[in-house]
């Protein structure tokens, strides 16, 4: 990306976080609106957070079943021990101080009719707008013999930072040098699409130094993937991709790299044109929407259908879904796109309870990966919405993508962009 577009990127994505900030008075009087925020990620986060501060006579009440958050994006650097799980992990007392309240339970049900939501600890939350920013769940019939115990205990999906992330780590700290990574990647659609490209990237970067007679490879359900060219530039000048001692092998749908089982004693993938067995096997199934969304009834197919000017949901009025468990094509399930999101739906809901239209929204997204030491690609999108057709589209001239063939010099300040961008995130949904 050049410096002039992201100047200009920077601007248009300031707008889009102010959206929802002009044109509405400071606090309403009469009884106080109550919203129930349903997940504490990046989404749900950011919602919490900017409905308190756009109007703070509003209850807000964020459930979540963890006490902290801990960050996705950025966790394929604990993998090359660029960072530790504990850096990415965020307590939600700034939220706290924002007039937030916290409830530590799982989410299990949503009555809209009586509009509350119920928790597996028993309790009811009443609300007059509810949000749901649930993300993923797991197809796991899709590999045979790959399910959530198998998962926790021996082959990690790592899909979620947390504890299998350090499970994976481990594995590749105990791998024999000379040893045998295998990551399978998903189809379409599923959350953070460069991410397992990504990780394949740090994991080499780890082998390269401790065990460089290694070799990654990736086995894919897809023939192309996010930043493919980018990332595949990058393989080239660090890990030999496409000669003989590479680190890295990408095996494409069309080249055999879809996998219909597996066998976790072995480690051995049953693929359809071949077999592949790994010191380290590394898992990403197919997703859908998370749990909650289920069992609340806002869910058609795998994901749940909004209105994309509000992300309200088209199932059941006064429910806003956002981030990866919403249907939002074109953009991207990730966690910048979650963040824009919610600033919309927080527009929204505010403009509900004063009566008013909402504004047409305009959305961001931005996502860095990073390659290698000082090699970090980005690409970024401004979108607004085609209401006649209820699509989100990219602006044409927003944003871009990171140049090909750039200088050492650009590729380096792109790793600084990356993790300036991760505590931006991090300070926006919760600061």
């Amino acid at each position: 990306m050049t410096e002039m577009k992201r100047r200009t990127f920077l601007r248009a994505a300031g707008g889009a976080a102010a959206l929802g900030t002009l044109g509405f008075p400071a606090l309403v009087l009469g009884a106080a609106r109550r919203v129930v925020v349903v997940g504490g990620g990046v989404g749900g986060c950011t919602a919490a957070k900017y409905l308190r501060k756009l109007d703070p006579s509003l209850a807000v009440t964020l459930i979540d079943p963890q006490a902290a958050y801990t960050s996705c994006f950025m966790s394929n650097e604990v993998l090359s021990g660029e960072r530790t799980l504990e850096s990415l992990t965020f307590g939600y007392d700034r939220l706290r101080a924002h007039g937030v309240q916290l409830v530590q339970d799982w989410a299990v049900g949503i009555d809209p009719d009586k509009q509350q939501v119920i928790t597996q600890g028993g309790n009811r939350f009443d609300y007059d707008a509810c949000v749901v920013s649930p993300g993923v769940d797991f197809k796991w019939e899709a590999i045979a013999g790959y399910d959530a115990q198998i998962a926790n205990e021996r082959i990690p999906h790592a899909w979620f930072a947390g504890p299998q992330t350090l499970l994976l780590r481990n594995q590749l700290q105990a791998m024999p040098e000379g040893g045998h990574v295998v990551i399978v990647a998903p189809l379409n659609p599923f959350k953070c699409p460069p991410g397992p490209y990504e990780r394949a990237s740090q994991i080499a970067m780890y082998c390269q130094h401790h065990k460089p007679r290694a070799k990654v490879t990736i086995l894919d359900a897809k023939d192309a993937f996010s930043k493919q060219g980018l990332y595949m530039e990058g393989w080239r000048k660090l890990y030999g991709y496409g000669t003989d001692n590479s680190l890295i092998e990408w095996v494409s749908a069309a080249a055999g790299g879809a996998v219909e089982e597996l066998d976790p004693d072995t480690r051995t993938l049953v693929g359809l044109v071949e077999d592949f067995q790994g010191d380290v096997v590394n898992i990403i199934p197919p997703q859908k929407a998370g749990k909650i969304a289920f069992a609340a009834d806002l869910v058609e197919g795998d994901w749940c259908p909004v209105d994309k000017g509000t992300f309200e949901s088209s199932r059941h009025p006064g429910i806003y879904v956002l981030g990866d468990a919403s249907s939002a094509e074109k953009m991207p399930k990730s966690a910048y796109a979650a963040n824009s999101q919610a600033k919309v739906a927080v527009a929204a809901i505010i403009a509900r309870f004063r009566n008013q239209e909402p504004g047409d929204p305009t959305f961001v997204n931005t996502c860095y990966s990073i390659v290698g030491e000082d090699f970090g690609i980005s690409v970024a999108a401004v979108y607004s919405l085609d209401s006649d057709t209820n699509t989100i589209e990219p602006i044409p001239g927003s944003g871009g993508v990171s140049p090909t063939n750039a200088s050492p010099e650009i590729r380096e300040r792109e790793v600084s962009y990356a993790h300036s961008w991760f505590k931006n995130v991090i300070n926006d949904m919760m600061e």
